[in-house]
This record gives structure tokens, C-alpha cells and sequence, in this order.
């Protein structure tokens, strides 16, 4: 189909901003040549259900229109490489060409992606993420392996990858409000160790042996949280000054290291050995989240290497966030993310550079 100019006028200012939110559609334009031929892809509903999204994405144009929509929201493919719009598609090959002389001239709607250099298709990948992204407690790789076909060591690679673009990255806003903050250990229990395990990793008492996360939530708002080297005061102000807007109400429990954030913010504490409420004044919010988390890591993930938590963190801080969304909502939120990252498997498994 080759629409006139008249045509193409039309179809812009009827879809203006490339993505039409109350009839839930999606469209595409693609420049098939440097003479202005343009191929409209019309795509059908967004898909609202599991069912409905492995349906849509079986096929490979609904999936290269749904990525180019979530990629480039006004509808003009770029050059992941030189961000030129002199492109073109080759029909053949599925691939686009760049106009502009250098060495990546053609280039998939994966690269510049976490799906970058990756066999699996963007059915598989998509239909990943649906899962993950929605999955209260998480998602093991191996249930990745049965439902999608792919090797248990292939599906732990992607949920580390789609990890990836559920990290938020740089906080733009801090928080501010009422915040409650408080600390956890993430670790084995001694009591499911063997003695001699036990023995090796455990050598005292509290989070011996374990790794301390710290969390911030604002009150009906955003969770944070991230790996801290200790629970001191110098660790523990320093992440509240960094993600906390000065003058903010902070809850903490009576820790020792939360003493002295008084002179940043209006500092309530809370002393849980002698009560957990008194009013406002409460860290049930964030306990709450922690129980969220532990759950997810002792039944689906059982073991996780502290090399490797922080990943976990993102993924499950990232769907508590996003808590009020559908999951439609979720998926789509984690696909305009896979942009501009890209984790390799000698990275992810600590293998230096050769």
C-alpha cells in the first residue's frame, strides 16, 4: 500500500501523537524508500491479557510495529547508531538500512536494545517480559524454559536482561512528603545451613554473614531501595540525603545510626519495643514491602548471590511501583525501557575483559 501525501496528512493529524490512548490502537510509519514511500501499519487493540498478548505477537509485523511505536513514539524510525531518519526497510532481509555512511548501515529493531545480539525472537521476548513484569512473586527461569521453548540457561539470561530495563536508573525527583526508611538482611537462614556452612559464612550474631538493603517509601507513593555496605550512620544518611528532599517528615524505628537526621528533616521515631504505632508516626509501609521481597526471593528464587541482588531489587521495586497499573500497563512501561541498555553475559556472570 503506497498512500499519496494527501493521505499521509490525513492519517498524522487524525493520530497526531503516534499512539491513540482511548481507542488503545497503535500505528507505524515506515519509509520504505528515499522517494517518501510509506507503509502504515494499523495495528489491532493492544493486547489487555497473557492470552491476548502471545496471540498478537506471534505474528513478526505485530511485533516490529509494537516495538517501533514503544521505541520511536512519533512514528519515524531512526539509526540506533548515527539517529539519522534516512532509513529504509528491507523487505528481504527484515532489516533497515541507514543512508549515512558507516560501518552499521543495517540494523534490527534490537540493537540499542537489551535484546541486542540475541537468536530469540521478539515473540519470545516480548511474551518474557509480559510474564515477569506481572508476576507478583517473581518468575524462576526454568518456568521460563517450559512455557517458551528456550534453555533454562537461555531464560535465566533474559530475566537478567529484562532486569535491566526495569532498573529506573537515575532518580529525577527525589522524595518528599512523609517518608518511612528502615533496613533488612538478605541472606541464608543458619538453621537451613549445614554445620560446617554454617560455620563458614556465619560468625556472630543479627546480619552476620548476610547483606543489608536499605528502603525508602514515600507514603502512598514510590519504594527505593538498594545494597548498603553496613547499617551505620555514615551508609544509612547517606542514602536518605541522597533520595530525600530536605524538610521531608522521615519515620525511622530507634536504630542508633538514624540518630542526628533531625538537623536534615523532621525526624519521628518510632521504638518497636514499645509499641509499632503511635498515630502517623510508623514504618509498617516499608516492613510491608520487605515481606514482599523476602517472599519472592526464598520461594521462587530460593538462592541469590549477593553479586546479583541489586537486580533483583530493581525487578521487584519496579512492580511495586507500578502496583496500580494493569498489566498491560506494566509490560508496556518495561518495553519502553529496553532502549539504550544492554547487558552481555561475561558482564553478567563477572568474567573480566579479555
Amino acid at each position: 500500500m503506497s498512500p499519496g501525501r494527501s493521505s499521509l496528512d490525513t492519517f498524522r493529524s487524525k493520530y497526531s501523537n503516534g499512539y491513540d490512548q482511548s481507542a488503545s490502537l497503535f500505528w507505524v510509519v515506515i519509509y520504505l524508500t528515499d522517494h517518501a514511500v510509506f507503509l502504515y501499519c494499523l495495528c489491532m487493540e493492544t493486547p489487555k491479557t497473557l492470552q491476548q498478548a502471545i496471540l498478537h505477537f506471534s505474528k513478526p509485523e505485530n511485533c516490529n510495529a509494537f516495538m517501533i511505536a514503544m521505541r520511536w513514539p512519533d512514528g519515524q524510525v531512526r539509526c540506533p547508531s548515527c539517529d539519522s531518519e534516512k532509513v529504509t526497510y528491507l523487505v528481504t532481509a527484515r532489516l533497515f538500512k541507514c543512508y549515512t555512511k558507516h560501518p552499521r548501515q543495517k540494523f534490527s529493531l534490537k540493537v540499542g536494545t537489551i535484546f541486542e545480539d540475541s537468536p530469540i525472537g521478539l515473540d519470545k521476548w516480548l511474551a518474557a517480559i509480559w510474564l515477569i513484569a506481572n508476576a507478583k512473586n517473581g518468575i524462576s527461569s526454568y518456568e521460563i524454559h517450559r512455557g517458551l521453548g528456550v534453555t533454562q540457561k537461555t531464560a535465566w539470561f533474559m530475566l537478567y536482561r529484562i532486569r535491566l530495563a526495569m532498573q529506573r536508573g537515575t532518580f529525577a525527583k527525589p522524595l518528599s512528603g512523609q517518608v518511612k526508611v528502615d533496613e533488612t538482611y538478605i541472606g541464608g537462614l543458619a538453621r537451613n545451613m549445614h554445620r560446617s556452612e554454617g560455620a563458614r559464612k556465619i560468625h556472630g550474631t543479627g546480619g552476620s554473614g548476610k547483606v543489608a538493603v536499605m528502603g525508602l517509601l514515600e507514603r502512598h507513593g514510590e519504594v527505593r531501595t538498594m545494597v548498603v555496605p553496613n547499617v551505620r550512620r555514615k551508609s544509612l544518611h547517606t542514602e536518605v540525603s541522597k533520595h530525600v528532599e530536605s524538610g521531608s517528615t522521615v519515620y525511622s524505628d530507634s536504630l542508633a545510626s538514624y540518630n542526628k537526621l533531625e538537623e536534615t528533616f523532621v525526624h519521628n521515631v518510632i521504638d518497636h519495643a514499645e509499641k509499632y504505632v503511635d498515630g502517623q508516626i510508623h514504618t509498617n509501609g516499608i516492613e510491608n514491602y520487605w515481606s514482599l521481597l523476602k517472599r519472592m526471593l526464598r520461594r521462587t528464587y530460593v538462592s541469590v548471590e549477593p553479586f546479583h541482588l541489586f537486580r533483583y531489587l530493581d525487578e521487584q521495586s519496579f512492580r511495586f511501583n507500578d502496583r496500580k497499573g494493569t498489566d498491560s500497563d506494566r509490560f508496556g512501561e518495561v518495553v519502553k525501557q529496553v532502549t539504550g541498555k544492554r547487558l552481555e553475559y561475561k558482564t553478567l556472570i563477572g568474567k573480566p575483559s579479555c
